[in-house]
């Protein structure tokens, strides 16, 4: 135990690395150098994450993800099991290309559904989500939900996370909404 984390036996950490208070990261992971994991992180089994990765307090990777470097986590964001994060364009097996990764930025208390891929250089907006098995080719706004190969908007989400229907009432906790110049911005009740 380190700093009030459990890291499970299997998992490899780097010296460098910065762990905050209360994280947990499980079987098989390995979190290389110059990477930070903010407070009350959870990292799935297989999980490899860096070099020179930021994520968040509170955020959950689950099983099977590789964070490479120009990926930077906000807080509380959630990863599902399998999601395929890219970090250059053009690659080619002959060509060191490792200058060039794109910086590929996830706002807080993001969604990303389980295999998705995230192509590298977008910026996922807070409280988006993005549906299973999509495809990100381009920025997702703050509280889109896009879903398809490639993901398109569907709809809007609350900050709940739930679908808003036409009345755009969260069905979760009451919350209103409305699609505004900025996109969707949330209504303040007296």
């Amino acid at each position: 135990m380190q700093n009030g984390s459990f890291i499970h036996e299997t998992a490899i950490v780097s010296g460098d690395v910065k762990i905050g208070l209360g994280c947990k990261i499980w079987h098989f992971s390995h979190i290389f150098g110059a990477s930070k994991l903010g407070a009350g992180c959870v990292i799935g089994q297989n999980v490899m994450i860096g070099p020179n990765v930021s994520i968040g307090d509170r955020c959950k990777i689950q099983n099977n993800v590789s964070l490479y470097k120009g990926v930077c986590f906000h807080e509380e964001v959630f990863c599902g099991p399998s999601v395929v994060f890219t970090n250059i364009l053009t690659p080619r097996a002959f060509i060191n290309r490792s200058d060039e990764f794109s910086q590929t930025t996830i706002h807080r208390r993001a969604t990303i559904g389980a295999n998705a891929t995230i192509i590298c250089g977008v910026v996922i907006e807070e409280y988006a989500m993005i549906g299973a098995g999509s495809v990100v080719t381009r920025n997702v706004a703050a509280h889109r939900l896009v879903r398809g190969n490639p993901a398109r908007a569907v709809g809007w989400v609350s900050k709940a996370g739930e679908v808003l229907g036409e009345s755009m009432v969260c069905p979760r906790d009451g919350s209103k909404y409305k699609v505004g110049d900025n996109g969707l911005q949330e209504i303040e009740i007296n």
